[in-house]
């Protein structure tokens, strides 16, 4: 089956609230081999929407339309799908049995505009809201199916696993893989595999620019291994920049998990970034296994107080960098040390343009390495890429 989502509710064009209900649905389908092919927002207005009802059908023969099932004045989805189905609507008494219990059990008065929520297409499915008055219709005309759902997200979701999913049919399975890569931009890792994106075939490669870093999609229906031979022709031009897989994945989650794997232990001495690296190591479940304790020292008295070091150049510069490093490495006992110094204001310091960063890195048994970078862009996303690139330095040098 070929979906379209239809999505009901002046408050979603307005920007007011995230449709959060389209990427849980796109998946949900996805997940069942269903194809989805086409997003439509819509206000509150039963002309908007019947022209909406009238082009989904056209071109799809799955239809949901989401949002507008409560008791007010303009959630109207039922009425105009009925209209445009030339049925009626009906009390479906299972649902009228909740709602009169469930303002029995709040000691309220039921307003007669509730009934709206337990009215359903006669002579199609109900489909029972678990967490939820309002109810929904699974009904087929013409070979086409409608399905209504309300538009909060605590009752689609458990709505469309219990009452929908068992309905609909399943076809061969969208396995998808998302592959993570940091230190190369998108047009250069698009150059890199320029021949796979133009000649894929049942494996799609889809490219995507995020914050500080760049993901592929790839999906196939069906053999799942047809994504790992594609994945291995990617990285094989670009998997020095690969760093892990999946939405739920990150650069300082990979770099905290393999300081675990590994057993070190470490420690950072921050100036520009204010103790931004160490709250981002911080945010990642099980750091207190590998990260002790660090350093934030803004001005050259803290620095040389708290680290035990003496400047011999200014605070940014590769020498102090060198040493701020050194010094967390020295008071910790840390493995490995990291630290920050810079520019991130308007102005010049010490004579370097604002966006110059030096990163130094610091190990046992090891020369001390220091990185210049040159970053571009506001004061926090010069900090934030600092901290990025401290980040991928130690995971390249870990690995």
């Amino acid at each position: 089956m070929d979906a379209e989502l239809i999505f009901v509710g002046t408050e979603l064009l307005m920007g007011e609230v995230v449709n959060s209900n389209a990427a849980f649905l796109g998946e949900s389908l996805a997940s069942l081999g269903i194809n989805v092919y086409k997003h439509t927002v819509v206000g509150d207005n039963p002309g908007r929407l019947t022209d909406a009802l009238k082009l989904a059908s056209e071109r799809h023969n799955l239809i949901f339309v989401c949002g507008g099932l409560g008791p007010t004045d303009d959630d109207l989805t039922k009425e105009t799908l009925a209209e445009f189905l030339g049925v009626q609507l009906v009390e479906n008494a299972e649902a009228r049995a909740k709602l009169d219990e469930r303002f029995a059990v709040i000691g309220r008065e039921m307003t007669l505009n509730n009934l709206r929520q337990v009215l359903v297409m006669e002579g199609g499915i109900p489909l029972a809201n678990p967490t939820g008055l309002a109810w929904g219709t699974y009904y087929k005309k013409d070979e086409r199916v409608y399905i209504t759902l309300p538009g909060p997200p605590s009752e689609i979701k458990p709505m469309f696993n219990e009452s929908v999913r068992p309905l609909l049919p399943v076809g061969d399975k969208l396995h998808t893989r998302l592959l993570r890569f940091y230190g190369i931009g998108e047009s250069q890792l698009v150059t890199k595999i320029d021949d796979l994106i133009k000649n894929q075939g049942e494996v799609t490669i889809a490219p995507y620019a995020k914050t500080h870093e760049v993901t592929l999609r790839l999906a196939v229906k069906g053999d799942e291994s047809k994504i790992d031979i594609e994945e291995a022709k990617i990285l094989e031009r670009v998997g020095e920049f690969f760093y892990g897989y999946g939405e739920d994945n990150s650069l300082e989650k990979t770099v905290v998990d393999l300081l675990r794997e590994k057993n070190i232990e470490i420690s950072a001495a921050e100036s520009l970034t204010g103790g931004l690296f160490q709250s981002t190591i911080c945010s990642v479940s099980g750091a207190s296994e590998i990260f002790k304790g660090g350093f934030v020292t803004y001005s050259i008295e803290q620095k040389e107080k708290m680290l035990g070091i003496k400047l011999v150049a200014p605070a940014v510069s590769e020498s102090t960098a060198r040493l701020m490093a050194e010094g967390a490495l020295a008071k910790t006992g840390a493995q490995i040390a990291i630290s920050f110094t810079g520019v991130a204001g308007s102005g010049e310091v010490d004579g370097q343009p604002p966006g110059t960063v030096f990163v130094g890195l610091a190990q046992k048994g090891f020369e001390t390495q220091v990185h210049h970078f040159r970053l571009y862009g506001g004061r926090n996303h010069v900090r934030l890429s600092a901290v990025m690139r401290g980040l991928d330095l130690i995971r390249r040098t870990i690995l």
